[in-house]
């Protein structure tokens, strides 16, 4: 499924009410809109604040039989947060500079760009871990995502000691970065 077919189920679903698609649009956005916020002048609650302010924005919009998304969704919710937010500062007299000139306070571009190329790299990195194959897929999860000392892996995997667990690993890791470049190098 491509992301505009992605993005057009998750609004269909948020105008729904369905609590998978709600979860996945906050899970996919929220930490851009808390660090919009965290790094200008606002808390982790105004960041929560605004981001529920902006789903309930969105909410209406995707109900509504007229709306059309005519960028990612992603620019779409920082848009609205971004604005919501510079009204607040705005209202607390902490904000003087009229919304025109808003591109020169948050630089919007720069930072939705990081995001997706965050995002772009996380997802060839997914890639490139369905492709390693086993043992490296377990090994690799298995010491970065659950902990695991080298010795706890060595007894797991069969391996006779820690030492020739930590070389498996080293060599999973080659390969990983392999498939992850080569990915890189074609897009």
């Amino acid at each position: 499924m491509s992301t505009i077919e992605q993005e057009i189920t998750l609004l269909k679903g948020l105008a729904q009410n369905d609590r998978t698609a709600i979860e996945t649009i906050y899970r996919q956005n929220y930490a851009m809109i808390q660090a919009l916020i965290l790094n200008n002048s606002g808390s982790v609650d105004d960041a929560r604040d605004i981001f529920q302010e902006a789903m309930i924005v969105l909410y209406e919009k995707a109900s509504s039989a007229t709306f059309e998304l005519n960028c990612q969704l992603k620019t779409y919710i920082y848009s609205v947060c971004r604005r919501l937010w510079l009204k607040k500062l705005q209202q607390q007299q902490r904000y003087s500079l009229s919304v025109d000139n808003l591109e020169e306070t948050i630089p919007v571009d720069d930072v939705v760009e990081e995001h997706e190329k965050k995002n772009t790299d996380f997802t060839m990195m997914d890639t490139a871990m369905s492709k390693i194959g086993e043992p490296c897929k377990s090994l690799l999860d298995a010491y970065y995502l659950q902990k695991k000392s080298m010795q706890e892996i060595a007894e797991e995997f069969g391996y006779t000691n820690a030492d020739n667990a930590k070389t498996q690993k080293y060599k999973c890791l080659v390969r990983l970065k392999k498939l992850f470049f080569a990915q890189y190098k074609s897009e």
